[in-house]
């Protein structure tokens, strides 16, 4: 059974700054692209960053472009989402979303983690 595991969120100061991580374990053929969205208390989720199957084109919302960061060590590896420059309005619950195929005949299915709570006080 394929999980994805989130860590490192925390609390900060505004202009803080943390390192998400999303590890993933079991059986994986290959995998997709990794997104990152949160979900702000009384808000809908949102999308955050994301980096393609290549691990060489990424996107951003607007309200992160420039602070955070998405990598990965390699299209089967650990997932990471700097995050710079923090914000009291960057407080969510962050997930990691992967794409992934358990065995070569399987199709893509998306997974998710159960997310780490991010708190930026101002």
């Amino acid at each position: 059974q394929v999980v994805l595991v989130e860590s490192g969120g925390g609390a900060v100061q505004a202009g803080g700054s943390l390192r998400l991580s999303c590890a993933t374990s079991g059986p994986i053929w290959s995998a997709g692209g990794l997104f990152w969205y949160r979900r702000a208390p009384g808000k809908e989720r949102e999308f955050v960053a994301s980096i393609d199957y290549k691990n060489q084109i990424t996107d951003y919302a607007d309200s992160v472009k420039g602070r955070f960061t998405v990598l990965r060590d390699d299209p089967l590896g650990t997932g990471y989402l700097h995050m710079y420059n923090l914000k009291p309005e960057d407080t969510a619950t962050y997930y990691c979303n992967e794409e992934i195929a358990t065995t070569e005949s399987d199709p893509y299915r998306e997974y998710w983690g159960q997310g780490t709570q991010v708190t930026v006080s101002s």
